[in-house]
């Protein structure tokens, strides 16, 4: 498996607790995603040429998106609006990372363990803890929904890089997108009241 980085710090994908979500409910959604074989193929073309820019992606997503959005920009500071650098720098590689992951893991049970674990640090259960930061006690669902069209809007010229025909392009961002849709769905349920 593709790594940004020999030791990424927190990143624990293989070793994260159970998901609560069944992998018969990861296949329902996948259906209702409209997730095809040819999705799978142009998402691992689409990690292929991403897996050389995912510093300079992830460095876009924050420092010229989420650094211009106060309601974004505060989850990755203290209270005080202070910049916490260390915590960026760790994030970031975890960030880089599940770029890769989105592209070349199998959507398996370790995958679905992984993505509830990402949800968890996102809520008021886990956020924080991985880097022992002081921070916003959680983000809001709704934040980390609109950002996900924030991410899908911006990535093509990332897709097209590597001089690709634009209909390859086209269907890489399609399976990029519905990976993120898919996966969204799949965080909602570490929100949820029982009702997910």
């Amino acid at each position: 498996m593709k790594k940004v980085a020999e030791q990424i710090s927190g990143y624990t994908y293989g070793a994260a607790d159970a998901s609560p979500v069944s992998l018969q409910d990861l296949e329902n959604l996948k259906i209702s995603v409209g997730w095809t074989e040819e999705n799978e193929r142009y998402r691992h073309m689409a990690g292929e040429v991403l897996s050389d820019q995912t510093k300079p992606l992830v460095d876009h997503w924050r420092r010229e998106i989420i650094a211009s959005i106060p309601n974004l920009i505060r989850h990755s500071r203290t209270p005080n609006g202070e910049p916490l650098p260390k915590y960026q720098t760790k994030s970031g590689l975890r960030f880089e990372q599940w770029v890769l992951d989105t592209c070349f893991r199998p959507y398996d049970q370790d995958w679905l363990n992984y993505q509830h674990e990402i949800a968890l640090r996102h809520t008021s259960r886990k956020k924080n803890t991985t880097d022992g930061v002081d921070s916003t006690p959680y983000v809001p669902l709704r934040d980390i929904i609109a950002f996900i069209a924030a991410m899908n809007e911006t990535i093509k010229p990332y897709l097209s890089a590597k001089g690709h025909p634009m209909d390859d392009v086209e269907k890489m961002h399609r399976a990029w997108t519905k990976s993120l849709q898919l996966q969204v769905a799949l965080w909602a349920q570490a929100y949820a009241n029982g009702e997910w």
